[in-house]
């Protein structure tokens, strides 16, 4: 079962078409590529060799579409403990061939298959004990878990041998293959959720099967839930998740469980548990009831329920996570602005919320989400989307450009959580990840002209009167801060920037220096000083930022005719 997203290795921009077909059925993938020769990936990489090595070390599957002999030469001074490598696969370039090379152990012959299975070739799988056999005993398919791993080559070895095999439990991965399953076999295979001690001749295989159900807030949770399982003869590696009402999914002690146990939270919405409320049960036995779609409760309290299913459950098939809104800064437009944590969350975001403009400056991060498009003026409605997304347990990126924080989209959901209050939207995690702003972007393109004390104002008076903006020009003037203009002119708002202008030429000499600055980091970026008294309307349009100096702020003149500008931290009287 691979648990880790995996790491996809690329050399040339050929690769790219294939590298992409993978990730569409590998989501979470990152995709890795040789700078200079590669564009449009998640990350970039210089030195092949210590990139790979690097990422096999940290556990991180490898899939490298180049041939197998570099990624075998590559790893081979790393290659130890087969029970701990990650799975790694060589790709060839058109996609024609797939062949795992390591991690037997880690899943490695199930993700071939996908891969191959996407890229419409057969893999080349040789591990004998799978073509034999039609399944990998050491490493079972999601679900299970081997308990003793450390018998099960000399167990494979003899079943090769022609051993037979007794098996005692319901598993269909196992009844269905190619194992000599015989009543009276010599070996046995135990599936069970019940503690047992293994042997070396039984295989012990541990099914998913243990929902546990959690309502309230409970003392030492962690301690707690073992010594139930404990008490009550089960093993925790049987677990599959934890489960409470929605209501509880801002509880830390339910998160704190189901980290300890190495599984998801997942929460159930009051109309889901109506039914079995009415009759009686606590919310934590309606929760586990419904998790296992039985009434045997294992272990029972009104605060906390243990429930068993006869089959494996996948937890990520039930209820609903509790819902994640992140609220990210893409930066002023180039994707070289955008933060590492920013890039995360658009790799792990099902939803993409934000203005088309936006939405498309993020390239490839885009792919394989949901998008929901809008104007750039609703912002309201997009909030209102956003929340009603990550309630119902998507993971929702709300895209701004710059910082989400600046004249961005980061107020307007918390505006709406304010004045809407939804219940529903308690239980969403709101993250802010922030972005360099454009006035940063801005100032690093000419120089440094934010060096000393500086403020943003925005021009824009739909939000707010114009009597508010230019009382607030005046004080920043008065007091010889920096100014950024945000917002400063638009189609119907003209008149704005000129009227800001005579304010500051009454506290400030004409030639002050004004930096214009549009479309950064994109196609057509320009930045240029100008003086104040040369500063009109047409001088920039929405795309534009504009930076107005305060007393002290100097230029220098380049060679090439262009100016440095930049405000000297210390003030001499």
């Amino acid at each position: 079962m691979i648990n880790v997203a995996p790491a996809i290795v690329i050399l040339g921009q050929n690769s790219v078409i294939v590298a992409r077909k993978i990730i569409s059925v590998l989501p979470g993938a990152t995709l890795y590529g040789l700078a200079g020769r590669t564009s449009g990936v998640d990350v970039s990489f210089t030195n092949f060799g210590e990139t790979l090595r690097e990422l096999f070390a940290q556990g991180t599957p490898l899939i490298g579409i180049c041939a197998a002999g570099i990624l075998i030469r590559t790893l081979a001074p790393l290659l130890s403990d087969k029970q701990q490598e990650p799975p790694v696969l060589a790709v060839a370039e058109d996609g024609s061939a797939v062949v795992p090379l390591l991690g037997g152990l880690g899943g490695v012959n199930d993700l071939a298959r996908r891969i191959a299975e996407v890229l419409d070739v057969k893999p080349a799988i040789t591990t004998t004990g799978y073509l034999r056999l039609g399944t990998t005993l050491l490493s079972p398919p999601p679900g299970y878990h081997l308990a003793n791993p450390d018998d099960a080559k000399k167990f494979i070895s003899d079943v090769l041998a022609g051993a037979q095999v007794k098996l005692e439990g319901i598993a269909p991965w196992l009844s269905d293959s190619k194992l000599p399953i015989d009543p009276k076999g010599d070996l046995t295979i135990q599936v069970t959720e019940r503690l047992v001690t293994p042997t070396a001749n039984c295989l012990v295989y541990h099914p998913a099967t243990i929902a546990i159900a959690i309502n309230d807030t409970i003392d030492n949770p962690v301690a707690l839930i073992q010594q139930l399982l404990v008490d009550a003869a089960l093993e925790k590696t049987s677990v599959a998740g934890i489960f409470a009402p929605i209501t509880a999914a801002t509880n830390p002690t339910i998160h704190a469980v189901a980290s300890a146990l190495g599984v998801p939270a997942r929460f159930f919405t009051p109309n889901q548990l109506e039914s079995l409320l009415s009759q009686g049960y606590s919310p934590a036995q309606a929760a586990a009831i419904a998790a296992t779609g039985t009434s045997f409760l294992s272990s029972s309290s009104a605060d906390v329920a243990i429930a068993i299913a006869p089959q494996p459950i996948d937890p990520n098939a039930i209820g609903q996570p509790r819902g994640r809104l992140a609220i990210i800064g893409t930066g002023p437009g180039g994707a070289q602005w955008m933060s590492p944590e920013v890039k995360e969350i658009l790799k792990s975001a099902t939803d993409l919320v934000g203005y088309k403009t936006y939405l498309d400056l993020i390239g490839s991060l885009a792919d394989g989400k949901q998008r929901h498009e809008s104007d750039n003026r609703e912002e309201e409605a997009r909030a209102k989307m956003a929340l009603d997304l990550a309630a119902s347990g998507r993971y929702v990126a709300v895209v701004s450009s710059g910082d989400p924080g600046i004249y961005a989209m980061a107020t307007a959901v918390f505006e709406v959580c304010d004045r809407y209050a939804k219940p529903e939207w308690d239980s969403i995690d709101i993250h802010v990840a922030p972005g360099i702003s454009a006035m940063q972007a801005a100032a690093a393109a000419i120089g440094a002209p934010l060096g000393h004390d500086f403020c943003a104002i925005s021009l824009s008076d739909i939000l707010k009167p114009w009597s508010a903006i230019a009382q607030r020009i005046t004080a920043a003037a008065e007091a010889d801060f920096v100014i950024a203009f945000y917002n400063p002119v638009s189609k119907e708002r003209t008149w704005q920037l000129a009227e800001a202008r005579n304010i500051l030429l009454r506290h400030r000499t004409p030639d002050t220096p004004v930096v214009l600055a549009r479309n950064l980091g994109r196609p057509g970026q320009t930045v240029k000083a100008i003086a104040l008294d040369q500063l009109t309307p047409a001088s920039a349009d929405m795309r534009t930022i504009i930076l107005i100096g305060s007393t002290k702020t100097r230029t220098i003149k380049r060679s090439d005719g262009n100016l440095w500008v930049y405000t000297p931290r210390r003030y001499i009287e």
